[in-house]
């Protein structure tokens, strides 16, 4: 589409010279001999450009510059003056001109200074477009869920957003912890800073403390040169802390340092360095239980505690499973270039029974290998996951339970359901259940089920084997 320009000047010589010289570069031109005609057009039509000569007698390009302000105030408008002064250079200006001639002047001059505008209000507009975009990729609305504990939620964390206080989300794996921080810093003031995220517990400590702090040259075997950590990286921004309840009291104590005093200490150096972060943590360990087992500081706990969110596992949110499924088989069919697909009733009432340990992290997988095997336009039960499909049996789940089970209890039972069927791999375990290793661990642990956990544990010993 052609850019449109319109020119303003009472000299019907210098708009014809104009609509010619302009129309050859390939822009479409309006002409107008009169301010006041030049104002009413702008009123009726848009222009990506207005060109208007400041002495004209019934309405200068002064009173035209103030007159479209009033309606248009993002109008790109450059004025032209025979009468080349400093003085009105700086009154068109102030008044908003995007810039200025002097007449007489070169073709070339003119149509430079048109390319430059026209570059700077593409660019302006591309900026605007991809902003747009990257909140929108960050909205709360990309945490998908109608029921009611989601919609409390999100407007629990829209309004934090604007504050600068710390955030411990809180919630089990796979329940989308990590995009409740993004939609958080993308509505912050701090929306226009980095966005810095790390996984404490993908790192031994001595790597993460580098990763997060930074290390002087020198300072252990291999620190080849000095190091900027990611707390500096994320200066003016926001640093999301993922699985902080999985670092050392080491570390801890240089976490309680940076919300604190603001300011860290890179390894083997002895200046501190400030630095302005926002902090959103995240785990899914019972902290408290954590802090009385001495494994996490109390102190630090506290000052990560300030503003807590709960993010709730899918199983207590079962009325948006048809929602995430039909979104899920809409994102996939779409980035698979496949076929739109539907899902049939007997499927769905099966991903509406399943448990879901792995949360909707796992529904999502499930769905992507859903979309991706599945030859037809309907995903049925066949095409799900063989857990899913294979539901423990009822007296596994409801040995020694009451009445009306608790969700812990049905946990627990599922879990030894899994590491029975695995004889006790607890990584293959994990990758059915759709968590970490170490949350499985923790589970074990909590639950009692460390005898499961142990191949062969669930056979019947020999006689020589029991003393």
């Amino acid at each position: 589409m052609p850019t449109k320009i319109l020119v303003i000047d009472d000299e019907e010589s210098m708009c014809n010279f104009m609509e010619i010289m302009l129309a050859k570069e390939g822009y479409k031109v309006d002409t107008v001999v009169s301010g006041c005609d030049g104002v009413s057009l702008l009123k009726e039509k848009n222009y990506d450009l207005v060109i208007a000569d400041l002495n004209m007698p019934e309405m200068s390009g002064i009173e035209v510059l103030k007159q479209i302000r009033s309606f248009k105030r993002e109008q790109d408008l450059v004025v032209m003056t025979a009468y080349a002064s400093v003085e009105t250079a700086i009154e068109a200006m102030k008044q908003g001109a995007a810039d200025y001639i002097t007449k007489p002047f070169k073709v070339d001059e003119i149509k430079l200074a048109i390319e430059k505008i026209i570059n700077r209000r593409q660019l302006q507009l591309e900026n605007e477009t991809l902003k747009k975009q990257l909140q929108g990729d960050n909205s709360f609305d990309n945490f998908i869920g109608a029921s009611e504990i989601v919609a409390k939620l999100k407007k629990l964390a829209s309004r934090i957003a604007s504050s600068d206080s710390t955030v411990l989300v809180r919630g089990e794996s796979g329940t989308g912890k990590d995009l409740i921080a993004k939609a958080i810093h993308h509505h912050s003031p701090r929306c226009g800073g980095p966005f810095i995220t790390i996984n404490c517990a993908a790192l031994p400590e001595q790597l993460l403390e580098s990763e997060l702090f930074g290390h002087k040259k020198g300072s252990f075997t291999g620190a080849i040169r000095d190091k900027e950590g990611l707390f500096k990286a994320a200066d003016s921004g926001t640093f999301f802390l993922d699985e902080v309840g999985n670092t050392s009291l080491a570390i801890q104590v240089k976490l309680l340092r940076v919300l604190e005093d603001k300011t860290i200490m890179p390894v083997g150096d002895t200046k501190a360095i400030e630095v302005d972060v926002r902090l959103i943590a995240a785990t899914n360990s019972d902290l408290e239980e954590e802090v009385n087992a001495g494994r996490f500081r109390a102190d630090l706990f506290y000052r990560l505690n300030v503003i807590p969110l709960h993010i709730p596992p899918l199983r207590e949110r079962n009325e948006d499973i048809k929602l995430l499924t039909d979104y899920f088989i809409n994102k996939y069919c779409g980035k698979l270039n496949t076929a739109p697909k539907s899902i049939t009733p007997e499927a769905t009432e099966l991903l509406m029974s399943y448990h879901w340990p792995g949360n909707v992290r796992e529904l999502e997988n499930t769905i992507e290998r859903a979309v991706l095997l599945n030859r037809i336009d309907t995903i049925g039960a066949t095409d799900l996951g063989e857990n899913i499909r294979n539901t423990p049996p009822v007296g596994v789940v409801q040995e020694a339970q009451p009445a009306t089970p608790t969700l812990e209890s049905i946990e627990k039972a599922y879990i030894h359901y899994i590491m029975s069927q695995t004889d006790g791999k607890k990584a293959k375990a994990a990758r059915i259940l759709g968590i970490d290793t170490s949350t499985l661990y923790r589970k074990l642990d909590r639950y009692d089920l460390k005898k499961t956990s142990e191949p062969g544990a669930d056979k019947p010993r020999k006689h020589s084997e029991t003393k």
